[in-house]
């Protein structure tokens, strides 16, 4: 990213991706809560971020991510959320302890750290809570694609856009099919359900664990693990 990105704003934009979305903002009190910062401070950042183009700010209303600050923000959440899942997996962290240590580690954690961290996990979906873990912004269909790339990290290609999972859209949203997380068995089940690399999808609703999603105006039911794994670009 040709930006230099400190760590103040990287915490600003990920606190606004966890309690954000598209059509809705955070307010000012939500952040000062989050980040441990008073109320006043917190309105001279967002005017700061404004400035930048990371969010929009409403006074008294609160910010909303940008698509250059949502972007950033879905790095930075991957990179925390990988690491929670490396701590707890792998090195036995307590519970209680895993998201100060990611806190810590996340700013400092290199792309291709990242990248083998999530090759040694498989490519997982989720964090120990249970919260999404965002794509990443490599310019890959699939993780198969991405494990048999033998180029140094600076030459591989990154997308220039956002990519949200099906379980993350709402209803009525629409997008096409870009990446599909994990191996063999992801593109598996994806094929089996009907959507491929390219299927243009609209979401129709969800129930309980369960999204129902049209390809070609046909409605089909895609479980939530598998809406976790499948990304798209929206319209």
């Amino acid at each position: 990213m040709a930006k230099e990105i400190s760590e103040n704003i990287e915490e600003y934009l990920e606190v606004l991706y966890k309690f954000g979305s598209k059509d809705s903002h955070v307010s000012t009190t939500t952040l000062s809560k989050e980040l441990g910062i008073a109320p006043g401070s917190v309105t001279q950042m967002l005017k700061k971020l404004e400035d930048i183009g990371y969010i929009d700010y409403v006074p008294y209303k609160g910010a909303s991510l940008t698509d250059e600050g949502s972007k950033i923000a879905q790095k930075i959440t991957r990179k925390h959320r990988i690491l929670e899942r490396f701590l707890k997996d792998v090195l036995k962290i307590k519970d209680e302890n895993l998201h100060a240590q990611a806190c810590e580690m996340e700013h400092s954690l290199s792309d291709e750290a990242e990248r083998a961290i999530c090759h040694m996990l498989e490519h997982p979906d989720t964090c120990p809570d249970d919260h999404l873990i965002p794509a990443c912004d490599f310019d890959f269909a699939n993780c198969d694609d991405c494990i048999n790339n033998q180029s140094d990290i600076e030459d591989i290609g990154i997308r220039e856009f956002n990519l949200l999972s099906i379980s993350q859209l709402a209803s009525g949203e629409e997008g096409e099919v870009l990446f599909i997380r994990g191996g063999d068995s992801s593109l598996s089940d994806a094929m089996d359900a009907g959507i491929a690399i390219g299927s243009k999808i609209r979401i129709s609703d969800s129930l309980d664990s369960n999204y129902n999603v049209f390809i070609d105006n046909s409605m089909i039911e895609v479980s939530r693990d598998l809406a976790n794994n499948i990304f798209v670009k929206t319209f």
